[in-house]
């Protein structure tokens, strides 16, 4: 559970890669050359594929992105599922016998 927290707060750590996320929040299921034009257009972001790429890799392997491909082309979604695990962590309820 620590490696993958650890890989979660890796990935969320990068400006970047939040900008990343909150397009793929607004609109799931973007291409990579999607995703550059948006960061280039919505954010003046002069990154080259490769590097949101890279970005991409880091998100895929923290589990906040998924891919599927059709035909050639892959595209991209967000996946919040493991974000739940960092709300819960800390602000699940304390039980009895956890409490002084």
């Amino acid at each position: 559970m620590a490696d993958d927290d650890d890989e979660l707060f890796k990935a969320l750590a990068d400006p970047t890669r939040r900008i990343v996320l909150d397009e793929l929040a607004e609109r799931d299921g973007q291409s990579l050359f999607e995703i550059c034009a948006r960061l280039a257009t919505r954010h003046g972001l002069g990154i080259s594929r490769q590097g949101i790429s890279q970005h991409l890799a880091v998100l895929e392997a923290a589990g906040l992105v998924t891919t599927r491909r059709e035909g050639r082309y892959k595209f991209h979604d967000l996946n919040t599922e493991p974000l739940k695990s960092i709300v819960t962590r800390w602000l699940a309820p304390h039980t009895p016998e956890s409490t002084p």
